[in-house]
């Protein structure tokens, strides 16, 4: 932005030597003009007399001269106004208008000529910047609509589908709990996806603030891979810990623990029975690192330059397991406690997520660096 900044004041330099060249120009005109009219009166008045009259005509010659040139330099700013003033003016003023009508592809073109460089054009870029983000914004919103409404209507349509098998007298009781269950596992995903969306929200809008404080990163990383204890165990994975004891951070606890929650699902979900699935944790001066690998179906490449984007699933086999947006939260969680977090994988070996996690708060670790 800095770079920005000081093409932009280049340019300023550059216009405003052109303004002065064109006022330099203007301003000899008009005083050539001034003189030579002012020679002629002498001139005139000399051959009429040194008289009383002389002078009076000098003196109403010259006034004469002066509201001639006043009023040429009016006529001058005038235009200067209209094209350089009134025009850019107008043409920013129908492009808000359009904006605010709903055309968010409205953009204004930049004036060019001598004053090109000038405040309108600055404030044109911004215009077109702010229209080309609002239409991104729109676009977003409504990707996020469409995709939450097909999201609902999965699991109301399974609960109406099976609901309404339930109303049958002729049911098996086998059957009655197997429909049941059917309901339960649907409003369980239905309940998930309204509260992922809510915590997605109230990330995205900022209305959830880091609260920092220094606790054992190991311990937690255990306590939340132990609640998918039953998980492995009903598909027989193997869990491998690598956990450096003793490691302590500076960060959002249960903003981390989101985190670590949803990876850990994920890592589960689309490994195979009987794969593996393992958790580490290794450190060094300035940052904490944690890596959750596992042996499932991996993802493509161009997967990967997505798998952060809400409502994203490029494994569609396992599309009913999830909403697509676990990764949306993770990625928004460690941008917040100002951490990063990468990926590795290739299909059908798996993949290994990487966060990397400051050890000390930012204004910490700047003073003892």
């Amino acid at each position: 932005m800095s770079g920005e900044n000081r093409v932009r004041r280049q340019k300023r330099i550059l216009a405003a030597l052109r303004r002065y060249v064109v006022f330099f120009f203007l301003i000899a005109f008009v005083i050539t003009c001034c003189m030579l009219l002012f020679l002629y009166s002498m001139q005139s008045t000399m051959e009429i007399s040194y008289s009383e009259i002389g002078v009076r005509y000098a003196a109403v010659l010259t006034m004469g001269n002066v509201l001639l040139l006043s009023l040429l330099c009016t006529v001058i700013d005038a235009l200067r106004r209209r094209f350089m003033v009134e025009r850019p003016v107008r043409r920013i003023v129908e492009g808000a208008e359009k904006l605010m009508r709903g055309d968010l592809s409205t953009r204004i073109e930049p004036f060019h000529g001598i004053d090109s460089e000038s405040e309108f054009n600055i404030i044109i870029d911004y215009f077109n910047r702010m229209a080309k983000e609002l239409q991104g914004l729109e676009t977003l919103r409504t990707d996020f609509i469409a995709n939450v409404s097909h999201e609902l209507k999965t699991p109301l349509a399974v609960m109406q589908n099976y609901s309404t098998m339930l109303q049958s007298p002729n049911l098996s009781e086998e059957q009655r709990l197997e429909y049941a269950k059917a309901v339960t596992e649907s409003s369980r995903r239905l309940a998930s996806l309204i509260t992922n969306i809510l915590k997605l929200n109230r990330l995205e809008n900022q209305q959830i603030y880091p609260a920092a404080k220094k606790y054992n990163l190991g311990e937690q990383l255990a306590e939340c891979l132990l609640n998918f204890e039953s998980n492995w165990e009903k598909k027989k994975i193997e869990i491998e810990t690598d956990i450096e004891e003793e490691v302590f951070v500076e960060s959002d606890d249960e903003l981390l623990s989101l985190a670590w929650n949803n990876l850990f699902s994920n890592a589960l979900k689309f490994t195979e029975p009987g794969g593996t699935v393992s958790v580490s944790l290794k450190t060094d001066d300035a940052f904490a690192a944690v890596r959750v690998a596992d042996t499932g179906c991996g993802i493509s490449p161009e997967t990967g330059r997505h798998i952060f984007e809400k409502f994203y699933q490029g494994d569609t086999s396992h599309a009913t397991q999830g909403n697509g947006l676990g990764l949306a939260l993770v990625k928004r969680v460690v941008d917040i406690v100002g951490g990063d977090i990468f990926v590795e994988s290739e299909v059908g070996k798996g993949s290994i997520f990487t966060v990397k996690i400051r050890r000390r708060g930012n204004e910490q670790a700047e003073s003892n660096s």
